[in-house]
């Protein structure tokens, strides 16, 4: 009855810091003060392509709560962008492309982040140190050890600094950890978290690429490399590549890695991780797998983390397997009397005999950027959804995904079945990910997997101990670039 039964799981949807040249003396306009409940908060937004395009408008059509700046190192976008809102919202809106100027304008009291994540952690701890508060998209950090300046940055100068990880506003997904953690399915005995949803392959150029004029550069890169652009589309498909981007596991994945962080109520990460995958079928430029999964033990309970981004063409959905797979992912978390299987928006608790016995009703955490507002009136950090040390935690789990593959090296799948034998649910997600590959003409006897070692997590230290801690413990950090430097210096 309680048997896990992956391909039923899988045949359905179920859902139905910084020691930067700037230092606090810079910002005068310093102050840890709460707003007023009538006063208007005073906002900007960081990096307004997509989601941060969203932020402006979702922001500006809160209560009391004013877009007075916006930032991007495109300054084509920037233009449109300021126009637009003139048009939109009839008020004019100030324009910086270089964030650590905007930081010096006395008129903004938060900042919402919206920029390529190897700048969320050093735009988080510059708007700290200018008495900023900060609502940082997911993931939150670029790094595991960056997370953690993110948070020493939000106590020491006393910020409100909230994680783009909405879910944690979702009724749904506060009901269920309500339940789960009230024992009303009884004991935990495993979850699998995944997410599957087809994407196209980036292309491939074989020499670097021109910025375009637009684009200053040195600002995009920031922190980062200051690298040839080795990409066809400059914009967006950084996601795949490693100097700027961590891929689908952060990038999708640490919702739904969230989600069952916040079910179980779990308050660190986990100790224990090993991984698989490759980036399969595309010759392309990117460097992050597109099937990707991670076997984890919290505690001693099993969590499989299950990312995939090619189509699944044997199944539902044909060749255009995108649109079947778009539905596809969540968690489910099997406990010993009953099931929940819970996604965006919403899910249901079944019985050990697969009939639904209650559902969960939610809003994928519509109500999150109010949240964040509430709470710099309020001044209590407490209050918010995803404080930064939710956001880092959460973000450190997909961090660990990836780490434990970037350290693996070729493996048969022999060798990964044999990685993998002591839990039935990694076995059945191999199993499922042989047939997708299968559908893609793909035999992973000539395309490998790659296959990490199994590593061992230290809680207190943030790092990685015991066998092949080496080849992991380079990952647990970035490389910085004159002037964005990262320090232990606050």
């Amino acid at each position: 009855m309680n048997r896990i039964t992956r391909r039923r799981f899988l045949g359905r949807s179920i859902s139905a810091v910084a020691g930067s040249t700037l230092a606090l003396s810079a910002y005068p306009g310093f102050t840890s003060n709460a707003r007023g409940a009538n006063e208007q908060i005073r906002v900007a937004v960081a990096g307004i392509r997509g989601r941060g395009g969203a932020h402006i408008d979702h922001f500006q059509s809160l209560k009391d709560v004013t877009v007075v700046a916006i930032c991007d190192p495109d300054k084509k976008v920037l233009a449109d962008k300021t126009k637009q809102f003139k048009d939109k919202h009839g008020s004019d809106v100030t324009p910086y492309v270089d964030i650590r100027k905007l930081l010096d304008d006395k008129n903004i009291d938060a900042l919402v982040i919206a920029a390529p994540n190897h700048w969320h952690s050093l735009m988080t701890i510059y708007a700290c140190q200018a008495g900023k508060h900060v609502y940082v998209e997911k993931p939150v950090s670029h790094s595991i050890a960056e997370g953690r300046m993110m948070v020493k940055a939000a106590r020491k100068y006393d910020r409100i600094v909230q994680a783009g990880t909405q879910h944690r506003s979702c009724p749904a997904v506060i009901e269920a950890a309500g339940d789960v953690q009230a024992g009303k399915y009884g004991k935990v005995k495993w979850v699998h978290c995944s997410k599957l949803g087809a994407r196209d392959s980036i292309g491939k150029v074989t020499s670097p690429q021109p910025v375009p004029e637009n684009i200053d550069y040195n600002l995009w890169a920031g922190p980062a490399p200051m690298t040839p652009v080795m990409r066809k589309q400059f914009h967006y498909d950084w996601h795949w590549q490693w100097n700027w981007g961590d891929g689908e596991m952060a990038n999708w994945g640490i919702h739904y890695i969230d989600d069952f962080r916040h079910i179980l109520g779990h308050d660190d990460v986990p100790t224990k991780v090993i991984a698989a995958g490759n980036r399969f079928a595309w010759d392309d430029n990117g460097q992050t797998p597109n099937m990707h999964f991670a076997l984890f033990y919290y505690n001693g309970l099993p969590i499989v983390v299950d990312i995939r981004n090619l189509p699944d063409p044997k199944r539902k959905g044909g060749k255009s397997g995108a649109v079947y797979l778009s539905s596809r992912g969540g968690n489910w978390i099997q406990c010993e009397e009953g099931s929940i299987r819970i996604s965006r928006g919403g899910g249901w608790a079944y019985d050990n005999d697969g009939e639904r016995i209650k559902q969960y009703k939610g809003n994928a955490g519509s109500n999150h950027a109010q949240n964040f507002i509430d709470a710099i009136r309020n001044n209590r950090r407490q209050d918010l959804a995803a404080e930064i040390e939710i956001g880092h935690l959460g973000t450190a789990v997909c961090h660990q995904a990836n780490i434990a593959w970037r350290a693996g090296a070729e493996a048969s799948v022999e060798e990964i079945r044999d990685s993998f034998k002591k839990h039935e649910d990694a076995i059945n997600t191999l199993n499922d990910m042989l047939e997708q590959l299968d559908g893609n003409g793909i035999d992973p006897a000539k395309d490998k997997f790659i296959l990490g070692p199994a590593l061992t997590y230290d809680r207190k230290t943030e790092c990685f101990v015991g066998p092949n801690a080496d080849k992991a413990n380079k990952f647990v950090t970035c490389s910085y670039r004159k002037p964005f430097l990262m320090s232990e210096n606050l």
